[in-house]
């Protein structure tokens, strides 16, 4: 093997890779497909392996190609890590900066401080995905992903950026008509509003509570696996909501909405996740420190602190 294949050659294949298509790819790239075509079928040749299984309408890699695509990736990102070594003494990180998480976080936290890095660093391109599910950060191209889960694949690492659980709320129209719950298993009378977050089991609630984790299967007339429309059938009434507590802090403190059984928590830490160690790229650095101090303090924080009783139930109590 002469390895004449050059940093081309594993942009464009990892491109292909990314989009199980040649004409996406080139479309990404700006390139022609019949380009792309070449360059796959020179780094196929050099490397003495079919790297892709075609079909007239699919592209697979093949088990060859799913060794070179992850040794691909190393050899660029050590190449990125150059480029960014190269810009530290000019005193800002530059090039492509793809971020994911979930559409709430992304909205109301994220897309506000990615313009406060933009300002602080202009020579970046961001990216900013918004999925409600898990992504593959070496398949997709993902820098940092954004998840409220320990993280289980072995290739990755894991940042813890905040604290965090996740709580039932509901608004005090629903909650005194319907009664409130005053044990875990109570929830299976109610209507409970499903929606299948990244990780969870659809209709499974995990809660930790005074007996330790325990499961509840919950049913409600309305489901979903988006959490903006989750949030809003909580607001107007129609059952019983789980959430991040940064998501329900201000409507919690407002009285739009009650907790619900404020003894029983789920656990959701934030975690920043990435395909390599921070340290071996400044700019993934520079921007993870970036973006996690601001989710703790800055103007666009995670507000995580609510009371441990709603206010409906302090009343009762009083």
């Amino acid at each position: 093997m002469n390895n004449h294949w050059d940093l081309v050659d594993l942009r464009i294949f990892c491109e292909v890779v990314q989009r199980s298509s040649f004409i996406g790819a080139a479309t990404h790239l700006g390139i022609s497909a019949a380009y792309v075509t070449k360059r796959v079928a020179h780094f196929e040749r050099e490397l003495g392996a079919r790297l892709f299984h075609r079909t007239t309408r699919r592209v697979l890699i093949s088990e060859a190609g799913e060794k070179a695509y992850l040794w691909a990736k190393q050899v660029l990102s050590a190449a990125n890590s150059l480029d960014d070594c190269m810009a530290m003494p000019k005193g800002a990180p530059s090039g492509q900066l793809r971020i994911n998480s979930s559409p709430r976080l992304a909205r109301y936290h994220l897309a506000p401080i990615l313009v406060l890095l933009k300002k602080e660093y202009p020579a970046l391109t961001i990216w900013l995905e918004s999925l409600d599910r898990r992504v593959d950060l070496l398949a997709e191209g993902i820098d940092i992903d954004f998840r409220m889960e320990p993280v289980s694949e072995p290739h990755l690492f894991a940042h813890q950026v905040k604290e965090n659980v996740r709580v039932l709320s509901a608004t005090p129209e629903y909650l005194n008509r319907r009664g409130r719950p005053e044990t875990l298993s109570d929830l299976t009378h109610h209507d409970c509003l499903l929606y299948r977050d990244r990780h969870q089991t659809f209709g499974v609630w995990q809660m930790h509570g005074p007996n330790g984790m325990q499961s509840v299967r919950v049913t409600g007339p309305m489901g979903t696996n988006h959490a903006d429309i989750a949030w809003n059938w909580t607001l107007a009434g129609q059952g019983i909501g789980l959430f991040a507590s940064w998501d329900v802090a201000e409507a919690i403190k407002s009285g739009t909405l009650e907790r619900v059984l404020p003894e029983h928590t789920q656990p959701a830490d934030l975690y920043a996740v990435t395909t390599g160690r921070v340290e071996d790229s400044s700019k993934l650095q520079l921007c993870l420190s970036f973006i996690s101090d601001q989710l703790r303090r800055g103007p666009h924080a995670l507000d995580t602190t609510i009371g441990a009783t709603s206010g409906a139930a302090s009343e009762r109590e009083s």
